[in-house]
């Protein structure tokens, strides 16, 4: 049965974390990696041929992608539980939409379809919730008019977008301002349908998930790394034919547990198939320089990535200094290192949050907020954020936290309500299941304590 993403306006749903009597245990998996779930798709629906994933994160993003390539004219079909057939016409062939593209929460498939729609010669009109009709595109939009496409947005590039693509794209050779695996990816994906050599240069290395996918369905992609950054050269017009793919669970999702099983004292969780992705392991080697107690275990390649089983112990940590380097790796993962880094010995800084400003909320203000109102020493100093730890003794907690339609905010502070004096209430809830379908739930198999507030 074909799952389509809901249009109707998602509820506000006010959640408690408190202190519960017992430790966090268990075995658990995590969601399929959201990244590779968005592109997964969008491959699929570029190449020739049937493309059948496994552990498809099935959340209101994705979800949202595949009505997507839907409306773009590929065949998309859901066979249950992470198991989903998409069968494309081959690269170049996309059908113009019937009506607007609706892409809900998510930034990574409006930015990443801005690529593919720049470089056929189709009209669309992109559309999305009122988080995401706040957030800036025209950081993709500027290097996509080089193509030859043309672009027409709300004040600041803001959706609700309109993009008339070309037929005959011109490659593009693009230094990133700002590290993002987003830009990047939009643009190799316009290259696609590009005469000749599509580059593009990021000072940062970002997650590689779109140059590994591209190899994958059959493309040519060199990587020449240079200082912290990269070059990335992708040869245009190549043949995509349908390949299998295999989703590993997500570590940005993965974030959650790991830190509640390092902060509720007396833990012990395993959370089996995490995606090990160097461009994407920058919190678990943050973890580590801050003495958590995380192995990781059965360690293999599952379609062209690799994935392990992570071990988790609860135990004292150590403030840390976050590079800014480390930045791209774990860009996510931000809001939920804070929890960790409040209940450690020392003072934390991380370094160089600028991207946080332009998430799903300003990211960086809003984790500030998140601790600040239960009673952590928080300050911001350009784009950098200092956290003063509690010395592994618990934070006050008490407080109630506003979301801004932010999933990972929202997670964040539940975790944090674990492991506080008092409990922690979150505003809203319901954008969880934008990229954790049943978040609450697994947590509740570990033994926390989460319910109405």
């Amino acid at each position: 049965m074909d799952h389509s993403a809901k249009t109707a306006p998602i509820a506000a749903r006010p959640l408690t974390s408190r202190r519960g009597q017992s430790a966090l245990t268990g075995r658990i998996r995590v969601p399929g990696d959201k990244s590779i779930s968005h592109r997964a798709l969008m491959f699929g629906a570029l190449a020739e041929g049937e493309t059948r994933i496994t552990g498809l994160l099935e959340g209101e993003d994705v979800l949202r992608t595949a009505d997507a390539m839907r409306a773009l004219g590929a065949e998309v079909t859901q066979l249950g539980n992470g198991h989903w057939h998409v069968r494309g016409q081959g690269r170049g062939k996309l059908q113009e939409p019937k009506d607007v593209l609706d892409m809900g929460n998510s930034g990574t498939a409006a930015r990443l379809i801005c690529g593919i729609l720049a470089s056929h010669p189709i009209f669309a009109v992109l559309t999305g919730d009122g988080s995401l009709r706040s957030r800036p595109m025209k950081r993709v939009t500027d290097p996509l008019s080089g193509t030859g496409a043309r672009f027409a947005s709300r004040a600041g590039g803001r959706l609700p977008l309109a993009i008339e693509g070309t037929a005959t794209p011109s490659p593009l050779h693009y230094r990133l301002p700002v590290a993002s695996a987003q830009v990047k990816s939009a643009i190799l994906l316009a290259g696609l349908n590009a005469e000749g050599e599509t580059v593009v240069e990021e000072p940062e290395a970002t997650r590689d998930h779109t140059e590994n996918m591209l190899r994958h369905f059959g493309a040519t992609v060199a990587v020449e790394v240079q200082g912290h950054g990269r070059v990335v050269r992708l040869q245009g017009k190549p043949s995509l034919t349908a390949a299998d793919i295999v989703v590993p669970g997500d570590p940005s999702s993965a974030a959650f547990p790991i830190v509640a099983a390092l902060i509720v004292p007396g833990s012990a969780v395993t959370i089996e198939n995490i995606g090990l992705n160097p461009l994407r392991t920058g919190l678990f080697t943050t973890l580590q320089d801050m003495g958590a107690d995380l192995t990781i275990a059965n360690e293999r390649i599952e379609g062209g990535e690799p994935v392990g089983d992570l071990i988790l112990r609860a135990g004292p940590l150590q403030a840390v200094e976050v590079p800014r380097s480390r930045v791209p790796s774990m860009v996510d993962e931000f809001p939920v290192l804070a929890v960790a880094a409040a209940f450690a010995h020392g003072t934390s800084r991380f370094l160089g949050l600028s991207e946080l400003r332009v998430k799903e909320s300003d990211r960086l203000a809003a984790t500030a907020a998140l601790l600040t109102v239960n009673g952590i020493t928080v300050e911001i100093e350009g784009d950098d954020l200092i956290i003063h730890g509690s010395g592994g003794a618990a934070p006050a907690g008490g407080g109630t936290v506003e979301t801004h339609m932010d999933h990972r905010i929202a997670m964040s502070a539940l975790v944090l309500g674990l492991a506080t004096q008092a409990p922690v209430t979150v505003d809203d809830a319901a954008f969880i299941e934008t990229s954790f379908p049943k978040f609450v739930e697994l947590m509740h198999g570990l033994g926390a304590d989460i319910g109405a507030a």
